[in-house]
């Protein structure tokens, strides 16, 4: 995980926020664990300063959220403007700690208190607060509002399987797997909508009309649906509704499809000036979203100590139980940063099948009679050594053998 970053030997004031909408709550002690302030505060930057003014009073203060992004971004701000250090408690670590403590009411005020009495007695569970550049700052929006339009597209695309599966099954199946959302299913569903349509339509209407719309596999898709159609003579009831319906729903998907594409666009005009993009994308496997994605996680790796603890953080790294002579051995992480762990795996099985390097390497790990998600997590692990040194350096990617090349005379 990350190492602290935080100074805290000359912190005189820690206070805890318990973030929220309308208002937060803080807690403020001293290094002696006295209540310096103990207050509701409203989510506004002149009693935010008013209050982190007066604490200063008692020497260096240390805010400290539970949330530092959305309703959390204020205060971190008006902290940072203010001259205090600011640090984050991860949910996890502060409900550790909350059990720890003396009953077990659930109130901001609590909460307040669990946060400034966690941060004085245990600063090691305290992460850095990224100072983010502009860069960073935009592409966490755009990813989270991509994030809302892949859950979005998701839902719409099992809407519209299900409204194919209530009238139609035989034809639900003919549009497996990516087949349902490719342009050309898109295009068919919208236009005849479902089995009506399409067998008023027929076969060489059909095909006429897909073949002016220049999309591939035309006569195969249209066949296969044809071949679907005659499996069923019954309507079901309700197919009118649902025949009204999926052209909504197509619609829907498509939309999305194209805020999607034109996010990705936006995300990569962002990344262009980006000094730490062009390194992470010279890495085989790692094309611009993977690189947005480790960007946003991990940012210049500063925050991490070793190649290890950015493993680790990433849950990449095997995790070691020993009990006696009972138990013993390694065993795959359960925690960690669950984006940053799927871009590091994504990326090493993509490199896996398109660099010989790393191709090489997995082939050895299945030999050694690791499985397929083994064998890529453990080349996850090798790469993120490798990311690591490359963010730190800023260099770009050496193939191994280049790397291992003498230098010059």
């Amino acid at each position: 995980m990350p190492e602290q970053l935080i100074d805290t030997m000359d912190i005189g004031v820690w206070c805890g926020l318990d973030v929220g909408k309308e208002e937060h709550h803080a807690c403020a002690l001293d290094a002696n664990g006295t209540r310096l302030f103990d207050k509701p505060l409203p989510q506004d930057e002149a009693k935010l300063r008013e209050v982190f003014a007066r604490l200063q009073e008692h020497g260096r203060v240390l805010v400290v959220v539970d949330q530092p992004n959305t309703i959390g971004a204020l205060p971190v701000a008006v902290a940072r403007d203010a001259d205090c250090e600011v640090a984050y408690l991860p949910g996890l670590a502060m409900r550790k700690a909350a059990q720890l403590m003396p009953g077990d009411a659930k109130t901001d005020a609590r909460d307040a208190f669990v946060i400034a009495s966690t941060a004085l007695r245990m600063p090691a569970t305290l992460r850095a607060v990224d100072r983010d550049s502009e860069v960073l700052a935009s592409l966490k929006v755009l990813a989270g509002y991509d994030d809302d339009l892949a859950r979005e597209s998701t839902r719409s695309i099992n809407r519209l399987r299900s409204l194919l599966l209530q009238i139609h099954p035989a034809l639900e199946r003919v549009f497996t797997g990516t087949r349902l959302t490719n342009q050309l299913s898109l295009d068919l569903l919208a236009r005849y909508a479902g089995p009506t349509g399409l067998a008023k339509a027929g076969p060489a209407r059909v095909k006429a009309w897909a073949r002016k719309t220049k999309h591939r596999g035309v006569d195969k898709l249209v066949d296969d649906v044809f071949a679907a159609l005659e499996q069923q003579t019954v309507t079901v009831i309700g197919t009118a509704a649902v025949e009204s319906v999926v052209p909504r729903v197509t619609a829907q998907i498509k939309t999305l499809k194209t805020q999607r594409t034109e996010l990705a666009v936006e995300v990569e005009r962002l990344l262009d000036d980006f000094p730490l993009r062009d390194v992470l994308i010279s890495m085989p496997g790692v094309g611009t979203k993977t690189a947005a994605t480790i960007l946003l996680a991990i940012g210049d790796a500063s925050a991490f100590l070793t190649a290890g603890h950015l493993a680790a953080y990433a849950g990449i790294a095997p995790v070691t139980r020993r009990s006696g002579k009972s138990i013993r051995g390694e065993h795959p992480a359960r925690s960690g940063n669950k984006q940053l762990k799927n871009a590091l795996f994504r990326s090493a099985w993509v490199a896996s099948n398109c660099d010989p390097e790393s191709a090489a390497y997995y082939q050895r790990k299945r030999a050694q009679g690791k499985k397929h998600n083994a064998a890529v997590i453990c080349l996850a692990r090798r790469r993120c050594d490798v990311i690591y040194a490359m963010l730190k350096t800023g260099s770009l990617y050496q193939p191994q053998h280049s790397r291992e090349l003498p230098a010059a005379a």
